[in-house]
């Protein structure tokens, strides 16, 4: 097999003790999901490795956690990192997952970010003590790393869930292990090689991948192990949970969505539509945040469909190596066929396709490439009203007047993102208290920032990420009264 070439990948092994490891462990293969071409070959490492890693981290926190000052400069240090390497990570990136060089360039910076507005909050975690003498005491409140960390991190966006993690557990001072994605792992590799040349005391950064439900059983199991942290599926949320919880361990978790985009009569339909384009086609709709569900007033959305059914059209599907694509393919067949079945079980129930559909693309090779797609007229019965679809397909339905909207928009167990559209800002309030999600979007489809919590409400998850919120979920707050000497 011709691996794949980076500088950045000089070693394909598991991280731990401040070194790439070697081992003879089983091997499992990367593929390229444009081509389906096998593009590296790991170790598939599991509990024993897995345990390994975790011990590292335990002696890494055993010899104390690292002053403020140092936490930032290691945060500003992994930032000016990927900045200075912004290409090759995208490449890298989009090998592995499929997306545009361009979305990927993007997620790169993206990342950057975190980094940076985790150094802002540093400060905030130095010990203060109260005004008042109480009890005859004075009382200092501390700020502690709450212990290891393991960051298990998605496919769909491999460097920025892990930036989001990994920024929070540094700036509360966390040893972490790192599990990303078995489809994905290559930029966590390729970030791992750019770590160790940081120098950082071994042990504070390591790194496993391979047999996802062995590490998953040592990482919840292990008494070093006092967070654990998760973006993916809510099915494996849920496992996890119920495997921590005998531990006590503290959870973030990020699950899965099943957005609304609800657009009124009274809103600007060019900007909605606008919006509504540049949410749903970012790693080819395979986002928790991306929309599931458009609602749109009944009384304006043959409008509405029309406009984003004639921007869909001129987007191009393909390889997200060549300049120009647009969307690339999904991550594998698996996904596609959900895709397929979504779709086809709309069609069924009345919808008409008004862009793409259900077509296949043998031109543009074995991937697993599913052309952007419109529907209308998705009735709420249709699986794609109440599943995740988590592909790049726009299901429009209909409603009359804002009551409708907002139960329609609720109708769900899950609640991570929404997106609300009108011209009347009374209206936008009132709707956005109404809906049970963490993030609602009014009058903008854009997805979380750096430097505000993000994270899930009912099914969709616990604990935020972002802002000084998401390294509170690292901390462990110690009250210390003192009495006279």
């Amino acid at each position: 097999m011709k691996r794949f070439e980076s500088p950045l990948l000089s070693v394909l092994g598991g991280y731990w003790d401040g070194a790439f490891q070697t081992t003879t462990a089983d091997s499992f293969v990367v593929h390229n999901p444009a081509t389906t071409e096998p593009v590296a070959t790991l170790p598939k490492l599991g509990a024993h490795h897995a345990t390994l890693a975790v011990r590292s981290a335990a002696r890494a926190l055993a010899a104390g956690a690292p002053d403020l000052e140092s936490r930032k400069a290691l945060l500003h240090a992994i930032a000016d990192a990927h900045e200075a390497n912004v290409a090759e990570l995208a490449r890298i990136i989009t090998v592995e997952n499929g997306k545009p060089l361009a979305e990927s360039a993007g997620e790169v910076r993206y990342a950057v970010g975190f980094y940076r507005d985790a150094a802002r909050h540093v400060d905030a975690l130095a010990p203060r003590t109260l005004s008042e003498r109480l009890r005859g005491c004075d009382w200092r409140i501390y700020a502690r790393p709450a212990g290891v960390a393991a960051l298990i991190t998605p496919f769909n966006f491999p460097l920025a869930m892990l930036a989001k993690k990994l920024s929070a557990a540094i700036a509360a001072g966390c040893p972490v292990v790192v599990k990303p994605a078995e489809k994905t792992p290559l930029s966590a590799i390729a970030l791992f090689g750019l770590l160790h040349k940081l120098e950082v005391r071994p042990g504070t950064l390591n790194l496993v991948f391979g047999d996802a439900p062995a590490i998953g059983g040592v990482v919840c199991k292990h008494p070093a192990v006092r967070v654990v942290s998760f973006t993916g599926s809510t099915a494996v949320g849920q496992w996890l949970a119920a495997a921590c919880a005998p531990h006590m361990k503290k959870l973030s978790l990020e699950l899965g969505g099943n957005a609304p985009f609800v657009v009124f009569a009274d809103a600007d339909l060019e900007h909605a539509a606008d919006q509504l384009m540049s949410n749903k086609f970012r790693c080819a709709g395979q986002t928790c945040v991306s929309t599931n569900r458009v609602l749109v007033e009944s009384s304006v959305a043959e409008s509405f469909a029309a406009r984003v059914a004639e921007r869909v059209a001129k987007l191009t599907l393909g390889d997200g190596a060549i300049p120009g694509v647009d969307v690339g393919p999904l991550i594998d067949r698996a996904g596609y066929d959900k895709v397929w079945r979504h779709v086809q079980d709309a069609v069924n129930r009345g919808a008409r396709v008004l862009a793409g559909g259900l077509t296949l693309r043998p031109d543009l090779g074995a991937g697993a490439f599913f052309a952007p797609t419109v529907l209308f007229g998705v009735t709420p019965m249709a699986v794609a009203s109440s599943e995740e679809t988590f592909g790049p397909v726009i299901a429009i339905g209909t409603f009359d007047g804002e009551a409708e909207a907002i139960a329609r928009a609720d109708d769900t167990h899950y609640g991570l993102a929404a997106y609300v559209f009108s011209g009347d800002a009374e209206r936008l309030e009132r709707v956005a208290e109404k809906l049970h999600f963490g993030h609602v979007g009014l009058n903008t489809a854009t997805g979380p920032t750096p430097e505000a919590p993000f994270g899930g409400m009912r099914m969709s998850g616990i604990g935020r990420e972002g802002g000084a919120e998401g390294i509170h979920e690292y901390v462990e707050w110690q009250t210390t009264p003192i009495g006279p000497m």
